[in-house]
C-alpha cells in the first residue's frame, strides 16, 4: 500500500479527451482507463486531495516543432472537439490545464498551481504512457516532486509502448503502483 497525504498529494489525469480516449490500444482500452480514472479521481476528491485534468490541443500557432522524421500533427491543428474532456470527468474544484505540448508542465501554470496548494506528491494517470504520461512524469520528477504512475489508470498506443514505459523508464523517477493500492491519509 502506498499512503499519500491528501494535502500535498495532487491527482493529474492526462488528455481523457475526446480526441485520444479512443486511440488508446494497449495494454487496455481507452474506456477502461477512463473508468479507472473516475474511481481515482472520487476517492482523492472525497479525502480532500486536489484533481488536475490536462487536456491538449493544437492550433497552427500553438503547436511543438513538426520539422521531425515522423510530423504527427495536422498543420492547422485539431479540431475543436479534440481537446473536450470525456463527459462528466470534471467536477467542482478540479483545475484543468491546456497544455500544447506532451508534456503538462511545458508552457503551463501547473507548476505554480501545485506550488501554491503545497502540493509535494503527484499522481499521475492516463493517455498515452509514453508520451503526455511520461513527459508530464518526468518533468515533475525534475522539479523535485515525488511522482507516483497508477499504473492501471494509463494505456498507449500499444501494450509494448505502455509495458516499455512501466518497466524501463517509471521506476527511475517513480513509484508505480496500481490505483487500488493508493492510501490517502492525512
Amino acid at each position: 500500500m502506498t499512503t499519500l497525504d491528501p494535502q500535498t498529494t495532487a491527482l493529474i489525469l492526462i488528455d481523457l479527451q475526446q480526441g485520444i480516449v479512443p486511440h488508446a490500444g494497449g495494454p487496455r482500452s481507452g474506456e477502461e482507463v477512463v473508468r479507472t480514472a473516475r474511481m481515482l479521481a472520487d476517492r482523492f476528491r472525497a479525502a480532500g486531495a486536489l484533481v488536475v485534468l490536462v487536456h491538449v490541443g493544437f492550433t497552427a500557432e500553438a503547436m511543438p516543432s513538426q520539422n521531425v522524421d515522423r510530423p504527427s500533427l495536422p498543420a492547422q491543428g485539431t479540431p475543436p472537439d479534440f481537446s473536450e474532456l470525456v463527459p462528466d470527468l470534471r467536477q467542482p474544484g478540479d483545475i484543468v490545464v491546456l497544455k500544447h505540448h506532451w508534456g503538462a508542465f511545458t508552457g503551463t501554470d501547473l507548476d505554480l498551481q501545485l506550488r501554491r496548494r503545497g502540493v509535494r506528491t503527484v499522481v499521475i494517470a492516463g493517455i498515452s504512457t509514453n508520451m503526455g504520461v511520461e513527459s508530464t512524469a518526468r518533468s515533475a520528477w525534475e522539479l523535485s516532486y515525488d511522482v507516483v504512475i497508477a499504473e492501471d489508470a494509463c494505456a498507449s498506443r500499444s501494450a509494448e509502448l505502455h509495458a516499455f514505459a512501466i518497466a524501463q523508464i517509471f521506476p527511475l523517477i517513480a513509484r508505480v503502483v496500481a490505483s487500488g493500492d493508493i492510501a490517502l491519509d492525512g
